[in-house]
């Protein structure tokens, strides 16, 4: 298994980032199997969805109307609703996995692969990248 981190700039503000170049990179210099993503973090997911066409958007919106940032949360510290982004991971993993095949992501057309972060405290993520081989 082949294995490294890479950090990526989330910021102040909530965010779906498309990772999916940097993925492509990494399935790139390995060999057919399947690529690994793990955010080791309470508080970010990873997402394989269609980006640009305001799916990402709407992603954040379903996830506030589902997680609203107020104070009905027990977990109560940081920034107001803080409390939602520990619960966001149930609903958006922490990992995926994707088949590699001939050095290339098997995603489809429209497919991508998307940190998921509310966590407006935090802005720095650290995302796992590990290749398990066929």
């Amino acid at each position: 298994m082949r294995t490294e981190t890479r950090e990526f700039r989330t910021g102040d503000r909530e965010v779906v980032l498309d990772i999916t170049r940097e993925c492509a990179e990494f399935a790139a210099a390995g060999e057919d199997g399947l690529l690994h993503l793990f955010v080791p973090h309470a508080t970010a997911g990873i997402a394989i969805i269609e980006t640009g066409a305001g799916s990402d958007g709407d992603l954040l919106a379903a996830l506030a109307e589902l997680l609203p940032a107020d104070d009905r949360w027990q977990h109560a510290h940081g920034s107001r609703g803080h409390g939602r982004s520990h619960v966001m991971p149930a609903l958006v993993p922490p990992y995926t996995t994707v088949p590699v095949v001939g050095g290339r992501l098997a995603l489809g057309t429209w497919q991508s692969i998307c940190l998921v972060d509310l966590n407006v405290d935090n802005a720095v993520r650290t995302v796992r990248f590990s290749t398990i081989p066929a």
